[in-house]
């Protein structure tokens, strides 16, 4: 048996969590004070994921940059391949919240989407 021991982020109650592991597998999660403490702990052992937050440049906006976000959280391995390909686009302004800046990026099957307007100028 196995222990591994870390602090949930999934509210602000930051609950200590102890996961029991056998051969790889999570036998018991202890220290949560509520189901979703017991299913991250689950998740983050088996296959831990993360929101990427960072900025696209912009072609002729307002500012360079407009702020952007993976819609939903990718694998954790794939956040360095995902913030080269972020590095390397450029869309033309305007943008709005909620555009699709990059599609599926590195085939996670997530999109990276605008969190800010940004308004053409000129």
């Amino acid at each position: 048996m196995e222990t591994k021991n870390f602090i949930c982020i999934n509210c602000p109650l930051g609950c200590p969590l102890t996961v029991t592991l056998d051969g790889g597998k999570v036998v018991s999660v202890s220290g949560n004070t509520c189901k979703r403490g017991e299913a991250y702990a689950v998740k983050e052992i088996t296959a831990p994921a993360r929101t990427v937050t960072s900025t696209v440049r912009v072609a002729g906006g307002e500012r360079p940059v407009v702020a952007v976000r993976t819609k939903t959280d990718i694998p954790k391995d794939k956040i360095f391949d995902c913030m080269a390909v972020i590095n390397t686009v450029e869309v033309p302004a305007p943008v709005r919240i909620g555009d699709v800046l990059i599609g599926n990026v590195c085939g996670t099957g997530v999109d990276v989407v605008a969190t800010a307007n940004n308004w053409a100028v000129g």
